[in-house]
């Protein structure tokens, strides 16, 4: 049944993925909106077959400012909007939730989580902590925006009250390694000038406050200033110590192995190599790394 609600994805050459993810949404959202990079592959004519609403912007370097964009500019009518990225496709159980549940969510509420579970060649990874993983997946239109974060960012309520939905979403990447490597290499740039920010606060952000006791983006966003404080090279070594063996990653098979070694281990450790790199050429001064990071990242924070 359709519900009061618009669903916002972001694209770039999502073919393989795309009709997969908008007909898990036809049961119950009511606009259905891609923000598209110029992609030069079937994505666009796909979604439009479909029925979603296609809006092309050009790629402002990163996530949170091209989904913000797409907040600003796509004509939602609706009370809650939703975010899904084009790799992920809602269960069948999930998609019959929102559509006798949403309407029933109280008056206070801002935000419904909703819980993720990843697939990697074709294994569901149930351990090393990572299922599950609650997102804040659904709001209300007026009581929420993207942190304007260069990694990690998430969906910050001005006010309300959240509630769980009980049935998941799919995170399901069917691209090969190669592909996985180099968005992996990429975010971990982001990924070492988010720490360097920890550490140095270039910029502070409108974000979620970090919490050890709050909901789970909070959690997260605790431990990572944690995790910015410990020595490099070291802190991949526990990391993925800790999910493998005390968070029973192992238990998640061969193809598990390698999502634990290549996600909690490899891109830890060239994140950390990035860290390094940039002290090598810039020191540690505060300014000498802004501006190595501009000149050799386009990464600003003015």
């Amino acid at each position: 049944m359709q519900q009061n609600i618009s669903i916002i994805i972001l694209t770039l050459n999502e073919e393989q993925h795309i009709k997969r993810c908008i007909e898990s949404l036809q049961g119950f959202a009511k606009n259905i909106f891609l923000i598209d990079s110029n992609s030069t592959d079937k994505t666009v004519e796909i979604a439009e077959s479909l029925g979603a609403k296609v809006y092309v912007n050009k790629w402002p370097g990163n996530h949170a400012k091209q989904f913000q964009w797409g907040l600003d500019n796509c004509p939602i009518d609706t009370t809650w909007v939703m975010k899904m990225d084009a790799d992920e496709y809602v269960l069948p159980e999930l998609s019959n939730e929102i559509s006798s549940e949403l309407e029933k969510v109280e008056e206070d509420v801002s935000g419904i989580y909703i819980k993720r579970r990843v697939y990697f060649l074709n294994r569901w990874i149930k351990y090393g902590g990572y299922y599950p993983t609650w997102l804040l997946r659904i709001w209300k239109y007026d009581k929420g925006h993207m942190e304007q974060r260069w990694m990690d960012e998430h969906i910050k309520l001005s006010s309300g009250k959240t509630v769980q939905f009980e049935n998941d979403l799919v995170d399901d990447n069917k691209n090969n390694l190669t592909w996985w490597t180099e968005k992996h290499n990429n975010y971990a740039t982001r990924e070492a000038v988010d720490l360097l920010n920890i550490i140095y606060n270039f910029k502070s952000y409108d974000e979620v406050e970090p919490d050890i006791s709050g909901t789970q983006e909070q959690k997260k966003r605790w431990l990572k200033i944690r995790y910015a404080k410990l020595p490099l090279f070291l802190r991949p070594i526990i990391y993925f110590t800790w999910r493998y063996i005390f968070k029973l990653g192992f238990l998640d098979g061969k193809a598990g192995f390698i999502w634990h070694v290549l996600q909690g281990g490899w891109y830890r450790f060239l994140v950390d190599a990035k860290v390094n790199e940039i002290y090598f050429h810039a020191g540690k001064e505060k300014e000498s790394i802004l501006k190595y990071i501009k000149k050799e990242y386009g990464i600003s924070f003015e």
